[in-house]
């Protein structure tokens, strides 16, 4: 069967596949990613690292360590913490990049770490932005990351996989960030929930490299987990610039594990030539779940918000709207390169900053700011009135100088407006474009740079049927089972939020037992679910199950609670990961949710089905009153934390 290119580089970076497996979306695998990336929460990981009995990295040149969070926190405190990441660093032999080097993926990026046709993780959920460089990036959880310290590896379930065709040319004035703000919103009902991007056709070939790395930033936004352009020649172009400005920069600049010469290990000829004469590409006929498409030629600058990504509106239309403003923003990963500050430069050059408002800026990395300088567009920012950050996150999360405060208006070229994400609940907060913020910052209103117009996009999608399995049986370990039964259980809601499965008021009890643990489970959900549920039975759920925060515990409660495994047309990838690493399985079969909501209908928030299931493992479905729905295979990289009980137990195992 043929493979996309998240297949097929998902196939590269699997370990133990069976002789002659072909990995496809809905595979559980393990994996050995190129590199791992942690940064401020390195800290929390070196505790779980710890824990776990583990003394010594598994391949030391794998994980990378970037101080970027709260770099304008100089108390003590924080000081400490930085610099016994530095130490472990040091004493672990892992590449570390100081507080002020710049944002981690911005690092990552720029030192080679994410390349063409490999596989990197961080942990954190804007990995994806390594897509604008062909590179499958996706985040991991702490667990996880801690895992892959230890022992090289974790596990991955393969994606369904979207194919985003982009055609046409921007007109002048749009911009990456206008691409995916207004693929956020045209596209804005799930329609690539939990799946991996692969953007296609000839507009790509009229989008920069930065444009590119914008646009797969945010597809974490759009619910995505991953988002992946093509190599082609505009990035073999920007690798060869990049390698030759690693070189002008020198020796002294070389991460430590540079060749006896001094050559970069990562950006260097050798390797660019190689992945030129053996670039990675999906098959012709290869299967995606969701095609859409965008006339690039139709994007016009538009405006995210308030407070939600999906929610845009063109620039010029809020220009007539008069909505004054407290604070613009050209800061974060996402929106603060060197052409992201030229932007902005063109707009303020020769005026001023509207009294009564702060515009902040930082850039991307220390490397892009002396960059920027060089240019005279810092600047030329600076004299118009804007404040300057040092290179890292900062308001973008809510730390640090320039937060909004109640009853305040920001627009902000950063990835996202969550109420309260940048500062106060009362405030509200807009995503643009690093020119749009800077023309609002003049203006003292949200407005668009003069002589824009705003463009109705024109976009379509086309949602694939899948095709029949062709797949055989699957190898099952000892002490795994071949099939689990057990009566269905039935919670109907869509998008049921980790808070409704375990309330927030507990999270945070540290002495909280598994007993009582079982005893609240759902109980924001349905209060009658304790009275309702019994040892040993299937729960089936709605979509989009666990969305919401990342709490461990709403996949362990239902674990002690004799839940044998939930069954759901689909989860939040948090939520599934958190399970998985708890020993508690959880399998989409979107086929059964939707026979048994026909069945059972919206009446009742909870109920028992009388309905007897059979998951077989082995041929990879679900019985139910003799039909037979499909389900992921549960390869053995999933059985194997199964049987061990969760990932931690696992990697002792492994020690």
């Amino acid at each position: 069967m043929p493979q996309n290119l998240i297949e097929k580089i998902a196939q590269r970076f699997a370990l133990g596949l069976e002789e002659g497996h072909q990995v496809h979306s809905g595979d559980f695998i393990s994996i050995r990613p190129a590199y791992v990336m942690t940064h401020d929460n390195t800290g929390a990981v070196m505790n779980k690292f710890r824990t776990i009995g583990a003394t010594k990295m598994a391949i030391p040149r794998q994980p990378v360590f970037t101080l970027d969070h709260n770099v304008q926190d100089t108390s003590e405190a924080n000081l400490k913490k930085y610099a016994g990441i530095e130490a472990f660093a040091k004493e672990m032999g892992v590449d570390f990049y100081p507080a002020g080097r710049g944002i981690g993926h911005q690092i990552m990026c720029e030192e080679g770490y994410a390349w063409p046709g490999s596989m990197v993780v961080a942990s954190d959920s804007h990995s994806n932005m390594y897509g604008g460089l062909g590179c499958l990036g996706t985040p991991v959880v702490r667990t996880d990351a801690a895992a892959i310290w230890a022992t090289g590896r974790t596990w991955w379930q393969v994606p369904p996989v979207a194919r985003v065709e982009l055609h046409g040319e921007l007109p002048p004035g749009s911009t990456g960030k206008d691409v995916i703000i207004t693929l956020c919103g045209l596209f804005n009902n799930d329609e690539v929930l939990n799946h991996a991007i692969e953007f296609v056709g000839a507009g790509v070939a009229h989008l920069g490299v930065d444009e590119r790395l914008t646009i797969a930033n945010m597809t974490t936004e759009w619910g995505a987990l991953a988002g992946v352009f093509p190599l082609d020649g505009v990035l073999t172009q920007w690798l060869r610039s990049r390698a030759a400005a690693v070189e002008r920069r020198g020796p002294a600049g070389v991460p430590s594990d540079a060749d006896g010469n001094g050559q970069h290990p990562r950006l260097n000829t050798t390797r660019i030539a190689l992945v030129e004469t053996d670039p990675l590409g999906p098959d012709p006929d290869a299967y995606y779940a969701v095609d859409l498409s965008l006339d690039l030629s139709t994007v016009s600058p538009f405006v995210a918000g308030p407070d939600h990504v999906k929610t845009m509106t063109s620039a010029v239309e809020m220009a007539g709207r008069n909505i004054p403003i407290h604070k613009a923003y050209l800061v974060s990963c996402v929106n603060s390169r060197v052409e992201d500050l030229a932007a902005a430069a063109q707009v303020v050059r020769g005026k001023q900053v509207a009294e009564g408002v702060e515009f902040y800026i930082a850039a991307a990395s220390s490397e892009v700011q002396a960059e920027s300088e060089a240019r005279g567009d810092w600047q030329t920012l600076v004299d118009a009135g804007a404040i300057t950050l040092p290179p890292g996150c900062g308001p973008c999360i809510g730390l640090g100088t320039g937060l909004l405060q109640d009853g305040e208006v920001g627009i902000s070229a950063t990835n996202r407006n969550f109420k309260g994400r940048m500062g106060s609940r009362e405030a509200q907060a807009y995503l643009a474009s690093p020119a749009v913020v800077a023309a609002s910052a003049v203006a003292g209103i949200i407005t668009a740079p003069d002589g824009l117009e705003g463009v109705t996009p024109a976009g379509q999608i086309k949602v694939n049927p899948k095709p029949e399995k062709t797949a055989g049986e699957v190898t099952i370990l000892p002490g795994f089972p071949e099939t689990i039964a057990g009566e269905l259980i039935y919670c109907r809601q869509d998008n049921l939020n980790t808070d409704g499965i375990f309330p927030g008021k507990y999270t945070y009890i540290d002495d909280f037992t598994a007993q009582q643990q079982a005893e609240v489970v759902m109980e924001n959900y349905d209060p009658e679910f304790g009275q309702l549920v019994r040892e040993g039975d299937i729960l089936v759920a709605g979509f989009n199950f666990g969305t919401g925060s990342s709490r461990e515990q709403a996949a362990t409660a239902l674990k002690y609670r004799g839940i044998q495994l939930v069954l759901a047309g689909s989860f939040s990838e948090t939520y599934k990961r958190n399970a998985i690493n708890n020993g508690f399985l959880v399998l989409d079969a979107p086929g059964l949710v939707e026979e048994i909501k026909h069945r059972c209908g919206d009446d009742r928030l909870t109920l028992r089905t009388n309905l007897k299931a059979e998951v077989d493992f082995k041929r990879s479905c679900v019985r139910v009153d003799g039909k037979e729905y499909p389900i992921g295979a549960v390869g053995t990289a999933a059985q194997e934390l199964i049987i061990a009980g969760g990932l931690e137990s696992w990697v002792k195992i492994q020690l």
